[in-house]
């Protein structure tokens, strides 16, 4: 079974950073070979905007992510491959 992230793109989150966010993700996953095993999806809005920005990994959200705190995030959830 595929991992799953959803990454918020709506006005809050990806003015607080989730646009630089999305672009680490997308190289994390490439350099780890993850293309394949998880499946990115961007959401207009999951409605946390106060605490985001945000990103939820199978189901486990996780907010006021920063570009440190996101790579430890994806090590913990996702691993290298």
């Amino acid at each position: 079974m595929k991992d799953k992230v959803i990454i918020c793109m709506g006005s809050s989150c990806f003015a607080r950073g989730n646009d630089k966010n999305l672009e680490l993700l997308e190289k994390y996953m490439q350099e780890n070979k993850l293309t394949l095993d998880v499946e990115l999806r961007g959401s207009c809005c999951e409605c946390k905007c106060s605490e985001g920005p945000n990103l939820m990994i199978n189901g486990e959200v996780f907010h006021n992510i920063d570009r440190g705190t996101l790579l430890d995030i994806l090590k913990t959830k996702l691993g290298n491959r």
